[in-house]
């Protein structure tokens, strides 16, 4: 897998698991090194570059337009019309 470059929010399988017993891992910072977040237990790490390469065992590329982190919000919702209007039209 080598020369395979990575890009915030893949998803990787190493060769080995977990100690939690996950297997998946969300890549979420890259640089000189490459930190990795277990999608099971949530654990952190950071491996070199060249280590992330060696140990890859497949890669499932982030979804277009999308970031770790990236938060969703319900943004003018009917129950906050509702709530929104005068006690003189509610008559």
């Amino acid at each position: 897998m080598s020369g395979t470059p990575f890009n915030v929010g893949d998803r990787i399988t190493l060769k080995r698991t977990h100690p939690c017993g996950g297997s998946e891992w969300e890549v979420y910072r890259i640089g000189a090194d490459i930190r990795l977040k277990c999608l099971k237990c949530e654990r952190r790490i950071m491996l070199s570059r060249r280590d992330a390469e060696r140990r890859t065992v497949s890669r499932i590329a982030a979804a277009a337009g999308s970031q770790s982190g990236d938060v969703e919000e319900n943004v003018g919702t009917a129950d906050t019309a509702d709530e929104l209007e005068s006690p003189a039209e509610s008559s």
